[in-house]
């Protein structure tokens, strides 16, 4: 039996053999049934592992087997993977290498049963989501068979979180589906539906829910066989060839430092280890697997997006209702508004298995909507990511009109109308006429107050805002802005639509910006101000893209359109006063319709970019500069990311006392999900508990204190530490326990 003493375990961990069962449903046959009583679905946690070596104990000392079965409870709930928490709460290395060492072990014991005198047939049945340590359970047997469902989502998922595949994954899997493929799994962490991941060999058969056990016994008995996918000549030239699997490796290896900077190590530690596992032995390839990731697994980049993760999961119990079930989606949608957020909203309702109607005055812009819904629709069967039918059933969800006929039987309307409050006001006010009192009446507004909008409205309570972000298929955050007189139930029906929706819900306080917004405005106002003061503004970008965002802020700037971050800026102006005082710098290029890339030009060149080319810095930038605001003097790439930052974190402590958030971790997802905030530093509360709090207080007084911050409008207000962060730095707390 493992000796699990000392390592961590739930608290409510259950005696032995009461997460694993062993049915005989005739005579040769075993099947393994993971049914853990203390889990809604099985998680690969130290009990379980346990109950499991004690059943291969029963499975190997019976001769008269010639099959085996492994399965979940049902035919799509197979396991969840590894126990996060328990992850999360270890920090030393050697007990991480333990609890690999365990599972090593018992999958191994799995994989053995085909190695014995009398060769067992193992066979995997899965179904639903089978992530990360649930796929290397499947790995260590002999056949897989899935499920094939809308519910089934296989792969490695690890160097999402930090870690790699140490469970046998990085080992088996280059030597099941050949190195290229299984790099591209184990260094993107994608979660393959069943027919893709049939397709790809990560599976060998699929079945139909009602099927997969039979068919599965089928195969542990010999009475049904599948065909194996070898790798045959692709083997010896690719997999077994060091010269040709490092070549792939170094491009792989590439394409992850292009892509990650360098800040995420545990892709670049699972390429090493999967490039050569065909041509290592197993143990030498387990002990390299258990070697990395126990030191990745206590390093503060896993930490932070293992907490980043957890936050996202956590956020998802917003959209239940009080029974703690997940809420059933609104089986019909309206939508009003048909420009660039209307429409991508109301494509997505129908994407999403919604009825969804569309409403515009104007007819050239229905007809643009259904347009690009069905562009996508069809883009969606051509890479492979829906069938032909799931797209014809999205497009016939679509229907558009101009007028109100219909909205009746919408569960939830959508408003996403010009932003100005007269028009916003007389568009609800016209819509709660034609829909029952319960029908919910969200607003996508930005800018304007939740409450503002539901003056006059009858039964204000079910008036709430559900701030997508652009592009919304893109972008995983939805802001469910909460007003004065919204209900809880309003506000939960938003959030579990918006996880319907596959987003991320983040419930903020009715104000000004409300949280991501509010947030951007001081980060790019003080880029801006860099930029003003003579700081190249190519070199501004570049730091902050080391820093880890994901472009530069005047990058980022372009993409929004000058037109509307001045319009924004100015809000937050009249919202918070001095502090949120914005430069003046854009103002000639709106004026003169220079507005970013939705012109051609902003402060980048974007003239060819539609043609895969790269935005170029524009050339006439110089003349623009030193055009408002002091002279700032010469900055170092860490003070340029300091001022930039810290402007955001002291916006971001100051909503934090206002509770505009229920709390830091609501508040760092929503800087990771709606802004870009590095995930690998989880969030900006979390990286000011990594910086010291303390330090982070003395930065923003020398920043103060600057004699070109000091001289323009605002300046000392936007960098004098907010008072929550004074009181943690003398009492030396953090943001996070």
């Amino acid at each position: 039996m493992i000796d699990t003493s000392g390592l961590p375990a739930p608290a409510d961990a259950p005696p032995p053999r009461s997460c694993v069962r062993i049915e005989r449903p005739e005579p040769g046959l075993a099947v393994i049934v993971l049914d853990p009583p203390h889990r809604t679905l099985a998680v690969l946690d130290l009990p379980l592992l346990r109950d499991l070596d004690l059943a291969l104990d029963e499975i190997e000392q019976d001769a008269s087997l010639r099959g085996l079965v492994v399965t979940g409870r049902t035919p799509t709930s197979f396991a969840a993977g590894a126990d996060l928490d328990a992850l999360a709460a270890i920090t030393d290395p050697a007990l991480v290498a333990r609890v690999i060492g365990i599972g090593h072990a018992v999958f191994d014991r799995i994989a053995g049963l085909r190695r014995r005198p009398s060769p067992l047939r193992t066979i995997a049945a899965v179904g639903g989501p089978v992530p990360g340590g649930a796929y290397e359970l499947a790995l260590a047997c002999g056949t897989i068979v899935a499920t094939e469902s809308r519910e089934t989502k296989i792969g490695l998922p690890e160097t999402q979180l930090g870690i790699l595949p140490a469970w046998g994954g990085t080992t088996r899997l280059p030597r099941r589906v050949g190195v290229p493929l299984a790099l591209e799994a184990i260094l993107s962490g994608k979660l393959y539906p069943a027919r893709e991941a049939f397709r790809k060999g990560l599976v060998d058969r699929l079945a139909f829910a009602e099927d997969l056990l039979r068919i599965a016994s089928d195969l542990a008995m010999g009475r049904a066989r599948v065909k194996k996918r070898g790798r045959g000549w692709k083997a010896l030239l690719v997999d077994k060839n060091p010269l040709v699997a490092g070549f792939v490796a170094n491009r792989a290896r590439a394409q992850v430092i292009a892509r990650t900077h360098g800040h995420y190590p545990a892709p670049l530690a699972a390429l090493a280890i999967a490039a050569r596992a065909p041509r290592t032995s197993t143990a030498a390839s387990f002990a390299a697997e258990s070697r990395e990731a126990s030191a990745l697994a206590v390093s503060p980049v896993c930490k932070n997006l293992i907490g980043i993760f957890q936050a996202s999961e956590a956020a998802k119990k917003l959209g239940r209702g009080p029974d703690g079930r997940a809420r059933r989606a609104p089986e019909r949608a309206g939508v009003l508004g048909a420009g660039v957020m209307g429409r991508a909203i109301a494509s997505l309702l129908a994407e999403r298995g919604v009825w969804t109607r569309l409403f515009d005055v104007v007819p050239a812009a229905l007809d643009v909507a259904l347009v690009e819904h069905r562009a996508a629709a069809r883009e969606r069967v051509a890479r492979r990511r829906a069938e032909p039918r799931d797209a014809v059933a999205a497009i016939d969800r679509l229907d558009v009109t101009r007028t109100l006929a219909g909205f009746a039987r919408c569960g939830v309307v959508v408003e996403a109308v010009a932003e100005k409050l007269d028009v916003k006001r007389g568009v609800f006010a016209e819509i709660a006429r034609q829909v029952g009192p319960g029908a919910i009446l969200a607003t996508n507004t930005s800018s304007l107050s939740v409450d503002a909008i539901a003056e006059g409205v009858p039964f204000p309570e079910r008036v709430v805002g559900m701030h997508f972000f652009n592009p919304v298929k893109k972008m995983p955050l939805v802001e469910v802005v909460r007003g004065r007189r919204t209900s809880p139930d309003a506000v939960s029906a938003c959030a579990g639509l918006a996880v319907h929706l596959g987003k991320t819900p983040v419930v903020v306080a009715d104000v000004a910006g409300f949280l991501v917004n509010r947030l951007l405005g001081p980060y790019l106002d003080e880029s801006l101000r860099m930029f003003a003061g003579g700081v190249d503004a190519q070199r501004i970008d570049r730091a902050l893209e080391a820093f880890g965002m994901p472009m530069g802020p005047l990058r980022l700037l372009d993409e929004v359109g000058f037109d509307i971050a001045t319009h924004a800026a100015a809000s937050l102006h009249e919202a918070y006063g001095p502090r949120m005082t914005p430069t003046g710098v854009l103002e000639p290029l709106v004026r003169a319709g220079r507005l970013g890339k939705k012109t051609g030009k902003g402060f980048y060149d974007h003239k060819g970019t539609s043609r895969g080319g790269r935005a170029e810095i524009a050339g006439d930038l110089s003349r623009f500069a030193g055009a408002d605001g002091a002279r700032v003097p010469a900055l170092s790439d860490e003070e340029i990311v300091d001022r930039a930052v810290l402007a955001m974190l002291n916006e971001a402590a100051r909503a934090l006392e206002e509770e505009v958030t229920a709390g830091p971790q609501e508040l760092d997802l929503a800087t990771v999900f709606g802004m870009g905030f590095p995930p690998f530093r989880g969030g900006i509360l979390h990286y000011a508990d990594a910086v010291g709090v303390h330090a982070i207080v003395e930065r923003l007084l020398r920043i103060a204190a600057a004699p070109d911050v000091v001289a323009r409008p605002g300046g000392r207000e936007r960098f004098v530490p907010a008072d929550s962060l004074v009181a943690m730095a003398k009492n030396l707390r953090r943001f996070h326990p």
